[in-house]
């Protein structure tokens, strides 16, 4: 008799448990971080590699609690918390108590993206992720319905706040800016949530398709601007350099025929200057000789005409020579 008790209370243990872990599982939702089902038309997060603290770490069952590391306990007798347990093995009283496992560890969330209106009335679509563990899992899960649905919905009100007093080029320009300020906005929700958010990063600002086309045809206008100031730079440098080349030949030509010109007229200078100092050195004897030989080659031609100078027929008289050679023609 005793050992059919035996057998029918753990059996019943057998299938407390199994539908006390089912139960659990139908309460935890699919996605830790989606809003309740009648706010479906709200943008929700997804998880990257996510799985909710709550219920995750560890076993209970027939009355032992095996906790995990990095986890905490929480035991609730009659549905009303009563302590918190670490890591390790605990003893609880079955039906009456029960065990609820809160992972301690570090959780990622990516947010889907979401609509934020810059200072200047221009749409941007933000993708946000973060991370974050417990810090009170009381607080965690006693006192918020869904604390990381509470938090993303707080991280989104912060980063509005913070990019509606932005202008579009500083908010898509300033993106680690606005990750510092999001962070110390939000960095410690323990006394909310029993959370703190580890890290908080914008993974991408995207502007609206139209914001978008126009910022590309703004930007094909600037390049083709500088495209065109850079041109028109490069050909007046061009012509400058082309001109001071032929500027440069001109003044190269022109002292190369001045210095020709200023050489030439040395050399005739100084010709003349020797000549000059070989004539001063002559004495009258040297012309008297060359008038000789002058007139002796005129009475050789068939030419008896001679004009003269009257100064130099009476300087010619003086000669010998010259008078007999006067003489003989006036015989003829």
């Amino acid at each position: 008799m005793f050992f059919s008790l035996v057998i029918v209370f753990i059996i019943f243990f057998l299938l407390y448990g199994y539908f006390a872990a089912k139960s659990e599982a139908k309460k935890k939702p699919d996605n830790p971080t989606a809003p309740a089902k009648q706010n479906t038309n709200r943008p929700v997060a997804t998880g990257v590699s996510h799985r909710s603290a709550k219920h995750t770490g560890g076993f209970s069952m027939f009355g032992i609690a095996i906790v995990k590391q990095n986890t905490q306990g929480l035991i609730e007798t009659l549905g009303k918390y009563s302590r918190t347990v670490e890591a390790g093995l605990h003893l609880y009283i079955p039906l009456v108590q029960h065990v609820r496992h809160v992972s301690l560890a570090m959780q990622p969330i990516l947010l889907q993206k979401y609509s934020v209106i810059t200072s200047d009335n221009a749409d941007v679509q933000a993708s946000v992720s973060l991370n974050y563990h417990v810090t009170d899992a009381v607080k965690y899960s006693y006192e918020n319905t869904n604390s990381e649905e509470s938090m993303i919905q707080l991280v989104r009100g912060h980063l509005r706040d913070i990019i509606g007093r932005l202008e579009l080029n500083q908010a898509l320009g300033s993106t680690s800016n606005i990750n510092a300020q999001l962070a110390a906005a939000i960095g410690d929700l323990t006394g909310l949530y029993g959370i703190n958010v580890d890290r908080v990063n914008i993974d991408e600002l995207t502007p609206s398709p139209e914001i978008q086309k126009a910022m590309d045809k703004q930007l094909t206008a600037d390049r083709e601007r500088v495209a065109t100031i850079a041109r028109a730079e490069g050909e007046a440098r061009n012509i400058k350099l082309t001109t001071d080349a032929k500027n440069a030949a001109l003044v190269e030509t022109a002292q190369a025929q001045a210095t020709a010109t200023r050489t030439k007229a040395d050399a005739e200078a100084y010709r003349i200057e020797k000549i000059r100092q070989a004539l001063s050195s002559v004495d009258d004897k040297y012309f008297r000789d060359q008038s000789l030989l002058a007139f002796s080659k005129l009475a050789e031609g068939n030419n008896n005409l001679v004009v003269m100078d009257k100064d130099d027929i009476t300087e010619l008289g003086k000669v010998p020579v010259a008078k007999e050679l006067w003489d003989a023609g006036k015989n003829k």
